[in-house]
């Protein structure tokens, strides 16, 4: 395992649209996996897509927090590490929900962005067998947020404000909607 490079807006990789996975028996997309681990742990981060360490494949890496106040948050939920390959939301909510989110392809800036409540995430695992997994909550964010990294889609194109980190109290003062040039700071959570 080893630690890979979070690529930030300027690398066209994060803005194209990843490529089916279609080799499951494949060591590099074994090792690809255990590198994006490793590499969202060490951020750290709660979600990680292949395109964000400059590989445009159909695969993400989740996992919730496993401290004491997310268990009691978030249940059975926190904790679980989920690694799947060409995940596609089958079902969403019609409840909408705000949230604060943040990226490690773009550290140091947050938005609020908008997301359905509840998903329903299919795809494979590792080993290439079909997994579904239903989500609500921060998880159900956590799922879109890096779907959406698999599109090309950063948070930054759906938020309705994104701030600096350090404006927390300049609610008045939002950046503007574009990828940062250059930024300095700690990144997200995804």
């Amino acid at each position: 395992m080893a630690l890979r490079k979070i690529i930030t807006p300027e690398n066209p990789v994060l803005r194209k649209k990843a490529h089916k996975v279609t080799r499951f028996d494949d060591p590099k997309l074994q090792e690809l996996i255990d590198d994006m681990i490793e590499t969202m742990h060490a951020a750290p981060g709660v979600g990680l897509a292949a395109p964000q360490v400059e590989v445009s494949q159909r695969v993400i890496v989740v996992q919730l927090p496993d401290d004491e106040e997310s268990v009691q948050e978030y249940g059975k939920d926190a904790g679980v590490l989920y690694a799947l390959i060409n995940p596609e939301l089958v079902r969403v909510s019609d409840e909408m929900v705000d949230g604060i989110e943040a990226c490690l392809s773009i550290p140091g800036y947050y938005g609020n962005v908008n997301r359905h409540e509840a998903v329903t995430v299919q795809g494979f695992d590792r080993h290439g067998k079909k997994v579904r997994v239903k989500a609500k909550g921060w998880l159900a964010r956590v799922f879109q947020h890096e779907i959406d990294h698999l599109d090309g889609i950063l948070y930054i194109d759906r938020a309705t404000e994104i701030w600096r980190v350090g404006e927390e109290d300049e609610a008045d003062a939002p950046v503007e909607q574009a990828a940062p040039e250059t930024s300095t700071g700690q990144g997200g959570s995804t």
